[in-house]
């Protein structure tokens, strides 16, 4: 059967050239890098960075506080940006990562805590937004 409702179009985030530079700046440093996400706290690159090292930690719980906070954020941002629930969030365009990882880091921080049907959601919504996405984050 042929779809005949055209394809939504991708949705491209803004850059944030500033919240990008201080994120850049605080390297590796847990406290920098909540420095940058209280500054910022819009910048789901920032809630990203701190869900995945919260998860290398092994603290699901705190991932999962973090992943949803820059999920949410993004989700906000996405739709103040024309998406309507559905449609691609291409991984290439830079400013869309942030939310991309968030939403990744949210599916393990989910499946590590045992919220098994949101992790499989998330899951889902990361290769439904751009299969290249899980591609760049399986690795």
């Amino acid at each position: 059967m042929q779809n005949l409702l055209p394809e939504a179009p991708p949705t491209l985030l803004p850059a944030d050239d500033e919240a990008a530079a201080a994120l850049t700046a605080a390297g590796t440093s847990d406290t920098e890098i909540k420095r940058v996400a209280a500054r910022f706290p819009t910048y789901s690159a920032a809630w990203a960075a701190l869900a995945e090292a919260a998860l290398t930690a092994d603290e699901p719980v705190t991932a999962y506080a973090y992943a949803r906070t820059g999920y949410h954020r993004g989700l906000d941002q996405l739709r103040r940006n024309g998406w309507r629930g559905h449609g691609p969030v291409p991984w290439a365009h830079g400013p869309n990562q942030g939310f991309l990882r968030c939403l990744n880091a949210l599916a393990r921080a989910a499946d590590a805590i045992g919220e098994t049907e949101e992790a499989e959601r998330c899951s889902q919504f990361l290769a439904d937004s751009d299969p290249e996405a899980v591609k760049a984050l399986a690795s």
